[in-house]
């Protein structure tokens, strides 16, 4: 037997640590939680992302009774903004939750199926998406999917 050790470094941030461009991407996450359908878990998730001619888009977390129909806040920014803008890459993904009027402390992650659609969107442009993951305690970042997903499924697998 062989052992296969997987290390991701990340780094936390205050927001006022963080570069202007980066503070108004979380900004815009936090904002788009508004636009979260979640009455069910009552668990609002906003997603901002930042493509490379400057645009911005947003996403919310939308629940559905038929529990699998509904869809990250994540996964509705990023194919939102690959649909109206199909040659721009994405240079960053901001994301930010919140259980009633109160942001959670700690930053939550995407899920493994937003993992999944940030690295194809990686492997689309050849170009890592920096991604924010704000919590009132910090701003986690990842400069990449990799430290997030680090046995990723690409593109390049299926050649």
């Amino acid at each position: 037997m062989r052992e296969y050790k997987i290390e991701s470094t990340l780094h936390i941030y205050e927001m006022s640590e963080l570069c202007a461009a980066d503070r108004e991407l979380v900004e815009a996450a936090k904002q788009a939680t508004r636009g979260s359908y979640s009455p069910y878990s009552k668990f609002c998730v906003g997603a901002a992302v930042r493509l490379q001619n400057g645009v911005v888009f947003t996403g919310a977390n939308q629940e559905n009774a038929a529990f699998p129909s509904g869809l990250c806040a994540e996964r509705t920014a990023l194919f939102a903004a690959n649909a109206q803008y199909p040659d721009q890459p994405v240079l960053a993904l901001a994301v930010a939750a919140r259980k009633g009027r109160r942001y959670l402390v700690q930053p939550i992650p995407p899920c493994g199926a937003c993992r999944q659609v940030i690295s194809g969107v990686e492997d689309r442009f050849a170009t890592p998406i920096r991604i924010l993951l704000y919590g009132s305690g910090g701003v986690l970042v990842s400069e990449g999917i990799s430290p997030l997903l680090p046995l990723r499924f690409a593109d390049g697998d299926m050649r």
